[in-house]
């Protein structure tokens, strides 16, 4: 697909994915929100044969170039997974990077577009990268927000280049930065004591001697607390067993919380270090110099920030009035307490959808400031 010298063609070479995982760097260096992202852990992601999401997904890599140049990227895919949820005939859009021209834009949308319709695809969404369950959404404020943990950045011009390809808003997300030493105390303790469950709530941390059984239970609360969400797509095994093994050295077990109610694991909230904070001036390269400056950095000199990627309250307890959200509160207060005492300042808190009242008043009532704002953009593929 061609617009003057501008072509859109496919991913075919191991070069060329190299490309895909270096425009980036070459278009956001310098940008106060970015930092390039290991390129180990994006081969592996983009990887057929280590991504498990490739087990259920089929995935079409793209790259525009003008006069030989590469100038954009987009992935197409097809989440069987998705449509097994949801029955929607939707296909996602992700990984757009391209400098700041329509006609870049409209040449990646159409060449993906093309690739779902004759998959069957009736509307696109996205960005997602590569799915709900890893990196979402386009960046819409907070541009100059500190870079963080698997969370997307994006430069202010790229939301009118994709709204401009026909593109609307689906949903927002939104992320919090959370002031770990100066936040206050919950009233979750006083919720739970109305509620009936006075001696019987106690908040524990994960036991990394059985990190896998802990891996299980933190997802096994997820699926059910998550399962009504917009979009919501299940891990499956194959999925949780690779996310174990890639978190495993960024979990501290301090900052994974469980909440029982007597003898049920019913609640849980994760902050994982935040290693775009120690890979900063890595240039995306893990030689063994970066090596050692990166276990020196997470060991011994300490990551200051981290990211709460996931939280949840089983069903049958959020949905009562005072139990979920005083679960939810024991849990951060645990967190908070930990982090406080191992030197942690700050946590993103994210993400969260628009339309979760509760879940957003909690973080609000709780002193999380609205900071980040991520959009999920939809069209009709005609």
């Amino acid at each position: 697909m061609a617009s003057s010298d501008l072509v859109v063609s496919p991913v075919a070479s191991k070069a060329d994915l190299k490309e895909f995982i270096r425009l980036p760097k070459r278009l956001y260096a310098g940008h106060k929100g970015w930092v390039a992202p290991l390129n180990v852990e994006r081969q592996e992601a983009f990887s057929p044969k280590k991504n498990p999401l490739f087990l259920h997904a089929e995935v079409q890599f793209f790259l525009a170039r003008r006069a030989g140049r590469v100038v954009g990227r987009i992935s197409a895919q097809v989440d069987r997974a998705y449509l097994e949820q949801h029955a929607d005939s939707t296909g996602q859009f992700g990984c757009l990077v391209a400098e700041d021209d329509p006609a870049i834009f409209a040449a990646l949308f159409a060449a993906a577009e093309a690739w779902l319709k004759a998959r069957g695809m009736a509307r696109v969404t996205g960005p997602f990268s590569l799915s709900i369950n890893e990196e979402v959404g386009l960046l819409v404020e907070g541009f100059d927000s500190r870079p963080v943990l698997m969370v997307p950045y994006d430069p202010p011009y790229a939301g009118a280049r994709v709204e401009a390809c026909g593109y609307v808003k689906a949903k927002d997300l939104f992320s919090y930065d959370y002031d770990v030493q100066n936040a206050p105390e919950t009233i979750g303790r006083k919720l739970l004591d109305r509620a009936g469950l006075a001696g019987r709530v106690k908040a524990r941390t994960a036991n990394m001697r059985m990190f896998d059984a802990e891996v299980r239970t933190l997802v096994g609360i997820f699926n059910d607390a998550w399962s009504d969400n917009w979009g919501y797509v299940p891990f499956t095994q194959a999925e949780i067993d690779h996310a174990s093994k890639a978190l495993r050295p960024v979990i501290v077990p301090e900052l994974a919380v469980f909440v029982d109610v007597d003898d049920e694991t019913v609640a849980f909230i994760l902050a994982l270090t935040n290693i775009n904070e120690a890979t900063v001036d890595f240039d995306g390269a893990l030689n063994p110099w970066n090596l050692a400056k990166l276990l020196f950095r997470l060991k011994i000199s300490g990551v200051t920030s981290t990211r709460v990627p996931l939280m949840g309250v089983k069903k049958k307890f959020r949905n009562h009035p005072l139990m979920g959200a005083g679960l939810a509160m024991i849990a951060i207060d645990h967190l908070r307490a930990n982090g406080k005492r191992l030197g942690k300042t700050s946590a993103e808190l994210g993400w969260i959808l628009e339309d979760n009242k509760a879940t957003n008043n909690i973080i609000r009532s709780v002193g999380g400031v609205h900071y980040k704002t991520h959009r999920i953009y939809e069209k009709a593929l005609g």
